[in-house]
C-alpha cells in the first residue's frame, strides 16, 4: 500500500534524533540558512535575504535550493536527516499540520503578536493558540490570457463576467480562430497540478468539504476539463506529463492565450520577459471562471483560492541564531519586505500598499479589469488545515490523475476516493 506523506512524515521525524541548524563555528558573524525553490526563476528568496542583509549587516543568509515539485519530499528527509536549513517555507498549507504535529516548527507566537493586521494568512499556522509559522506572500489565482492572442483571432476580451462554461466556450473559439489565422496556439492551458480542478471546485461549492469524504462536488469541474481536452482546445494530462511541459513556457512563449494560475505568476513572467525567456507582448488577468454568475462581475467578489506562503523556524537551530531567525521572519511579513516583493510582482502577506507598487512596474498590465482582479476575490483556502488534509490531498491527486488521463470515469474515480477516504483517512 502506498504511504502517504503524512504517515512517511511522521515515521521519519519520530526515528531520527539528529539536530539540525547547529553553527560549525558557535562564534563569530551569525549565518542564516533559508530554504527556496527554481532561484533562477523565482527571485523572492533572494529579495528577502538583499533585504533583510541591509537591515541587518551582521547577518549572513544562505539560500539553500530544493526542487520545487519535490520540495516537501525533501524537506522532510533533511530533518530527518539533520541537514534542513535554519529557516524552511511552508509552500502551502497540505503539509503545514504534518510539520508542525511533527514537532518541526519553533514556536513564533511572539513574532505574530507583533505583526500588524493587515498581514493575511496568519490564522492558517495557528494551533492550540500558538503560531509556528508567519506569512510572507498571499497569493489569489486568477485567469492569466494574452491580448495579443485574443486580438489575433478577433475574440472578445475577458470581463469579469464569464462562469465555467462561457471560459470553456471561448478556449474552444479562441483555438478554432487562431489556428485559421495560422497560429498553432490552443485556446487555455491547464497545469497539471490537482489545484487546477479542485481548487476552485472547493472553493465554489457551497458546502464542499475534504473533511466531510464527498467529493461530488468536483464532477462539473473534471466534465469541464474533459470537455476542453477532447475538443482540442488544451493539452491533454497525458501530453503534459510525457513532454513535461512548463506553465511559464506554455504561456510565456505564446502557446495558449488563457491560463489558470496563482498571483505569484506575475513576477515570474516579469522577469522572463525581462530577461528573454518568454516572449513580449501584452497580457492581463480577469477573475477565475465561476461556479454561478452570482459573483461574476465587477460589482460582485469573485470567489477563488490560495494558501498562504510563509516561514518556519527549525526547532533544532542553533540557541544563539533564534532571535535572528525570528527577526527575519519578521522582516519577511513586514511593511519593508512588502514593497521589496511588490516591487518584483509578488503578493506579500502585507497588502496596504502592495496594488500600487505592482501595478507601477513596467510590463504590468494597468487596464481596470486587472488592477480589480488583483484587489477584489474572497480567497479560500486550497488546504483548510487538518490532520486529515495531507492524506486526503494525496487520495484527490490520484483521483485527478485517473480521470485527466481517461483511465477511470469521473463517477468511479469519485466513488473509488470516496472510498479510500472512508477507509484509509478518516476511519
Amino acid at each position: 500500500m502506498k504511504r502517504s506523506l503524512a504517515a512517511v512524515t511522521a515515521l521519519m521525524l519520530a526515528l531520527t534524533g539528529c539536530s539540525s541548524g547547529g553553527d560549525a563555528d558557535e562564534s563569530g558573524p551569525i549565518s542564516l540558512s533559508l530554504a527556496g525553490w527554481s532561484l533562477a526563476t523565482t527571485p523572492e528568496f533572494q529579495k528577502l535575504a538583499d533585504g533583510f542583509k541591509a537591515a541587518h549587516p551582521d547577518i549572513a543568509v544562505e539560500l539553500k535550493e530544493y526542487d520545487a515539485k519535490n520540495y516537501d519530499t525533501q524537506m522532510i528527509a533533511d530533518l530527518a536527516a539533520g541537514k534542513a536549513p535554519d529557516i524552511y517555507v511552508q509552500k502551502n498549507l497540505k503539509n503545514f499540520y504534518t510539520y508542525q504535529d511533527g514537532k518541526q516548527l519553533l514556536d513564533v507566537s511572539d513574532v505574530a503578536a507583533k505583526l500588524g493586521s493587515e498581514v493575511g494568512g496568519l490564522s492558517g499556522y495557528q494551533v492550540d493558540g500558538k503560531t509556528w509559522a508567519i506569512p510572507y506572500r498571499a497569493d489569489s489565482w486568477v485567469l492569466y490570457y494574452n491580448k495579443a492572442l485574443f486580438d489575433k483571432a478577433g475574440v472578445k476580451h475577458p470581463d469579469g463576467s464569464w462562469t465555467w462554461a462561457e471560459y470553456a466556450a471561448t478556449a474552444k473559439e479562441l483555438t478554432t480562430k487562431l489556428k485559421a489565422a495560422g497560429d498553432k496556439a490552443l485556446g487555455t492551458y491547464q497545469h497539471n497540478w490537482q489545484s487546477t480542478v479542485q481548487g476552485p471546485a472547493l472553493a465554489q461549492t457551497a458546502g464542499a468539504s475534504l473533511d466531510s469524504g464527498n467529493f461530488a462536488f468536483l464532477k462539473p469541474y473534471y466534465e469541464t476539463a474533459l470537455d476542453l481536452q477532447t475538443a482540442g482546445a488544451q493539452v491533454g494530462l497525458g501530453d503534459v506529463t510525457t513532454n513535461s511541459l512548463t506553465y511559464q513556457a506554455q504561456f510565456g512563449k505564446q502557446s495558449a492565450g488563457m491560463m489558470i494560475m496563482g498571483s505569484w505568476y506575475i513576477a515570474t513572467l516579469l522577469s522572463q520577459q525581462e530577461k528573454g525567456d518568454a516572449d513580449t507582448f501584452e497580457w492581463g488577468i480577469a477573475p477565475m471562471p465561476q461556479l454561478t454568475k452570482d459573483t461574476t462581475g465587477t460589482s460582485a467578489v469573485p470567489v477563488t483560492f490560495g494558501d498562504p506562503t510563509g516561514l518556519g523556524v527549525n526547532p533544532k537551530i542553533s540557541e544563539r541564531k533564534i532571535q535572528a531567525a525570528k527577526d527575519f521572519l519578521a522582516y519577511a511579513a513586514g511593511p519593508d519586505a512588502a514593497k521589496a516583493l511588490a516591487g518584483i510582482g509578488s503578493t506579500p502577506a502585507d497588502t496596504a500598499a502592495a496594488a500600487d507598487t505592482i501595478f507601477a512596474l513596467k510590463g504590468v498590465p494597468t487596464d481596470e479589469l486587472s488592477k480589480f482582479t488583483f484587489t477584489k476575490h474572497d480567497t479560500k483556502p486550497e488546504n483548510p488545515v487538518s490532520k486529515h488534509t495531507a492524506p486526503l490531498q494525496n487520495i484527490l491527486n490520484d483521483l485527478h490523475t485517473a480521470v485527466l488521463s481517461g483511465s477511470k470515469p469521473i463517477d468511479a474515480a469519485i466513488t473509488e476516493a470516496q472510498d479510500r477516504a472512508k477507509n484509509e483517512v478518516l476511519k
